[in-house]
C-alpha cells in the first residue's frame, strides 16, 4: 500500500494481513503492537501509512494536535517526515503502525524507502514482545511529551538519543529551582 494514498481497509483488517504484528494493551500508552511470532533483525515488519501532506499543513497540524492535547498528558502527534517537501499523517484508521509506541531502548527503527516509512527490526524479536521505537523528539516542548516505557535509562520524557544528556540537565535545574522556592516557601 501506498503511504500517500488511503486504504479501503481498516486498521484492523490490515492488521489481520501482517503476518508479524497484532494490536493489544500496552503498558506503555493504552495500546501498542506486539509480535505475532519471532520477527528476526532486519525485517520490515509494518509499513507507516497515511495521509502525504505538504510540511506547511503538518507544522499546522502538529500545533494543533499540541495545543488541544496540553495538559493531557496525551502528545499524541503521527505526523512523519518523509523528505524535504512532505510528510505523512498517519493519525488516520487505516495506519495500524501509529499503534508503536516510543521507547528509550527500542526493538526497531524507521527508515524511509523508496517513498514509503517503514519500520524496521533493530534486533531479534520474540513472539509477545511489544514494538517499539525512538520517535526521535528535539527538545522542544520535551515536559509534552512524558515517556512511559519502563527502562532503566529512560529519562521520562520523549526525547531522541542524543538529546537525553542535555535533557537530564535541563530537568535537573528544574528540579533545583523547584526544590528551592519549596524551601524559601518554608521558611516563610
Amino acid at each position: 500500500m501506498a503511504s500517500s494514498k488511503k486504504s479501503n481497509g481498516s486498521s484492523s483488517t490490515l492488521l489481520q494481513d501482517n503476518p508479524f504484528v497484532q494490536q493489544s494493551s500496552s503498558s506503555i500508552h493504552r495500546h501498542g503492537l506486539f509480535a505475532k511470532v519471532d520477527i528476526s533483525k532486519g525485517t520490515r515488519v509494518i509499513e507507516y501509512v497515511g495521509e502525504k501532506i505538504t510540511k506547511k499543513e503538518s507544522w499546522h497540524r502538529a500545533t494543533q494536535w499540541m495545543e488541544a492535547a496540553k495538559g493531557t498528558d496525551d502528545g499524541s502527534v503521527y505526523i512523519f517526515e518523509l523528505n524535504s517537501r512532505h510528510d505523512i499523517d498517519g493519525n488516520v484508521s487505516w495506519n495500524p503502525a501509529r499503534y508503536i509506541n516510543h521507547s528509550c531502548k527500542p526493538n526497531c527503527e524507521t527508515q524511509v524507502i523508496r517513498g514509503h516509512i517503514w519500520i524496521i527490526a533493530i534486533k531479534n524479536i520474540k513472539e509477545g514482545t511489544e514494538l517499539s521505537y525512538d520517535y526521535g523528539y528535539d527538545l522542544d516542548h520535551w515536559e509534552e511529551h512524558p515517556c512511559h516505557c519502563g527502562h532503566s535509562k529512560c529519562v521520562g520524557y520523549i526525547v531522541r538519543k542524543d538529546q537525553r544528556k542535555k535533557l537530564k540537565k535541563l530537568i535537573k535545574k528544574r528540579d533545583t529551582k523547584l526544590t528551592g522556592k519549596k524551601k524559601r516557601k518554608k521558611k516563610k
